[in-house]
Order: structure tokens, then sequence, then C-alpha cells
């Protein structure tokens, strides 16, 4: 509910309750006139007596505690095994029963991801199987193989040359050479 749906009930509940002792001065007629219950208006003339105007604010129906709920160690070592290692709600069951002793069902370890908006993972942390994972191209030996490059730089404001940086990349070392030349090819024209 937004705070101005809150305002305009608790004003229509002001209004309920000055009715009755202004207007009509019965709590039957008034709760007949407004289509409530008495038990609604008594709970409410009690909350306002107490309380004020704050006490016609609708209160939050959760329970105060829940003597079931997981433990808040359980559930940091839940969010700490998907941030760090990835694991799915099954794998992260079964780790915490097998190496933990605390038993907690799947649904519950995705549950609590869910309510801690870490029940996707991102594309780039999902679990890729090892014959299909990225690996770098090395080579045991510097200078054995040579990656290059050529690309087309734009022309520099004012004038007509065109620009071609060329960069070569070491194999073994990753040390990276960039020079920039006005044609093709670096080598001059015979």
């Amino acid at each position: 509910m937004t705070k101005a749906e809150q305002a305009r009930l608790t004003k229509w509940r002001l209004k309920v309750l000055r009715h009755a002792s202004e207007v009509t001065q019965n709590v039957a007629r008034t709760c007949r006139y407004f289509g409530i219950s008495r038990k609604s208006f008594h709970k409410w003339q009690s909350r306002y007596a107490e309380h004020g105007e704050a006490g016609l604010c609708d209160r939050p129906r959760t329970p105060l505690r829940s003597p079931r709920a997981t433990l808040s160690e359980v559930v940091s070592k839940i969010l700490y095994l998907r941030q760090h290692y990835h694991f799915g709600p099954g794998k992260i069951a079964d780790y915490l029963r097998r190496f933990h002793r605390v038993s907690v069902a799947k649904a519950t370890v995705h549950r609590i991801l869910e309510k801690h908006g870490m029940s996707k993972l991102p594309a780039s942390q999902k679990y890729r199987r090892h014959n299909k994972r990225w690996q770098r191209y090395e080579k045991q030996q510097p200078g054995h193989r040579l990656q290059m490059d050529v690309k087309f730089l734009e022309r520099i404001p004012g004038t007509q040359k065109r620009l071609y940086q060329f960069t070569a990349i070491d194999g073994c070392t990753r040390i990276r050479v960039l020079k920039i030349y006005d044609s093709r090819s670096p080598l001059p024209s015979r």
C-alpha cells in the first residue's frame, strides 16, 4: 500500500470515528451507515485513543517472531556459497548437509536466494562445462608464435592522410607492440 493510499485510509477511519461521536452518537448506526463491523469500529476507536491518528494506520501483518525460520548463520552460508562458488540450490543443500551437518531443502535454499535477489546468476558467471570453457592460446617459448592485427584509424581533422595501427602480440609473454603507419604495409614498396 502506498503512502497516499495509507493516508486516505487513515483519513476515512478518522471520519468514521468523528461521525459516530458528532453526528449520530450511536455506534451501531454509524457502522451500518459506513458498512463496517462494530468490532472494527471499536478496534479503531481504542487505537485512536491510545496512539492518536497514527493508530489508525494499518499495522504490518507479518509475525513478530518466526520460530521455524532459517537461522541467520545458515542464510549467510547459503549466500556465501552462491556468491563465491556459484552453486545452485541443490548443490548448496548437499554441501550444507555434507560439510556442516545442516539439513535444508532445495526449495528453502531457492526461496532464500530469491529473497536476496540471487536466484539467477549473470551470464558471465554461469557454469560452463570444462570442454566448452574458454582457453587462452599459449606457446611455450617467447617469439615462437606471433599474433598480428591491422586496424584502420580515423583521419586526423584537417589532413588527408589515412593511418593504420599495427599490433603484434607474443603468444607466450603477451607483450604487445603498437606502431602506426600511413600505409597498409609496414614495409616500403619496391
